[in-house]
């Protein structure tokens, strides 16, 4: 997942920290709790609750509550909840 506007890091000749680069930009392997808010638009609360529950992976860094997520565990959250989705969609229809 690339970094969000305004956090890019360019990559130098030896590359850079974090992930693979990509026209000069690297990409960001671990995400913040509030960059997963932005993404899923979603609120503070939200979040910790997705990462306590398990539902989305994340590990604990430093402090308390220094969470980060996987850029690809995010991906694989949404793709999940996409394919929940057309699971109900799909059983709604078959029941009527």
């Amino acid at each position: 997942m690339p970094v969000r506007a305004g956090h890019a890091k360019r990559c130098g000749r030896r590359g850079g920290v974090g992930g693979p680069c990509h026209n000069g930009v690297m990409e960001q392997r671990f995400l913040t709790l509030a960059d997963v808010m932005e993404i899923l638009n979603v609120s503070s609360p939200q979040a910790y609750s997705l990462v306590r529950s398990g539902d989305l992976p994340a590990i604990q860094v430093g402090g308390r509550s220094q969470w980060r997520v996987e850029a690809s565990e995010l991906e694989n959250y949404i793709q999940r909840q996409y394919d929940a989705n057309r699971r109900r969609i799909a059983e709604t229809s078959t029941e009527s």
